[in-house]
C-alpha cells in the first residue's frame, strides 16, 4: 500500500506517546502483535520505543504512526490482506 497519507484512516489517538499507544491497544483490542522498530506495516517502517503494539480488529489494523513535526498518532486502517499477514506472524 505504501504512503500512509494516501490511506483512508481514522485517528484513534492524537499526540500519544508510544507507551500510551501500546497500553491503549493492549487494553482495547483482544488481538495484537508486538513488533520491533523498523517492522513494516503497509510497506512503511514503524518507529518508536519497543515493543510497538499493533492491534487487529476484524479487517482493521491499528498502529502508531509518527509524522515529523506533528507527533505520534494511533491510526486505524481497514485492510483485509495486511490484517491477515499480521495474524500469520507468530505471537
Amino acid at each position: 500500500m505504501g504512503c500512509v497519507e494516501s490511506m483512508d484512516y481514522e485517528i484513534v489517538l492524537r499526540d500519544a506517546t508510544f507507551k500510551e499507544s501500546r497500553d491503549f491497544i493492549k487494553k482495547t483490542y483482544a488481538e495484537f502483535r508486538d513488533v520491533q522498530p523498523g517492522f513494516k506495516v503497509f510497506d512503511t517502517h514503524v518507529i518508536g520505543l519497543p515493543p510497538i503494539a499493533i492491534g487487529l480488529d476484524g479487517d482493521f489494523v491499528i498502529f502508531p504512526f509518527t509524522k515529523p513535526c506533528h507527533g505520534t498518532f494511533l491510526l486505524r486502517v481497514e485492510d483485509k490482506d495486511e490484517a491477515a499477514r499480521l495474524r500469520a506472524l507468530k505471537k
